[in-house]
């Protein structure tokens, strides 16, 4: 059964760091950009970050710019987000997933999503 498991959220204060994993089962992100999305309550899934198979090209929304870092490691199957100096409006269960084509800043462009984790950023 092909899975996609997120990790390393929790809760951590405001200006602290967390480093996210997102580890695919067999090799379903074999030749694919990976994409991370976040979804707080009450809004819509959103794009965070996406990065290419090779990890040569990255793109972070507005809001990561700075504080995030996408990056991979194709040998384990895992993408990482470091994500530095957080804020509580980043408080989101955060998704990874494999990008199928098209925009890459939209969730309709990715499948194979895990089921998330949760990052809270309060004091």
């Amino acid at each position: 059964q092909v899975q996609v498991e997120e990790s390393g959220g929790g809760l951590v204060q405001p200006g602290g760091s967390l480093r996210l994993s997102c580890t695919a089962s067999g090799r379903i992100f074999s030749g694919y950009s990976v994409g991370w999305f976040r979804q707080a309550p009450g809004k819509e899934r959103e794009f965070v970050a996406h990065i290419t198979w090779s990890g040569g090209s990255t793109y972070y929304s507005e809001f990561a710019k700075g504080r995030f870092t996408i990056s991979r490691d194709n040998a384990k199957n895992t993408v990482f987000l470091q994500m530095n100096s957080l804020k509580p409006e980043d408080t989101a269960v955060y998704y990874c997933a494999r990008f199928t084509g098209g925009t890459y800043y939209r969730h309709t462009s990715y499948d194979y999503w895990g089921q998330g984790t949760q990052v809270t950023v309060s004091a």
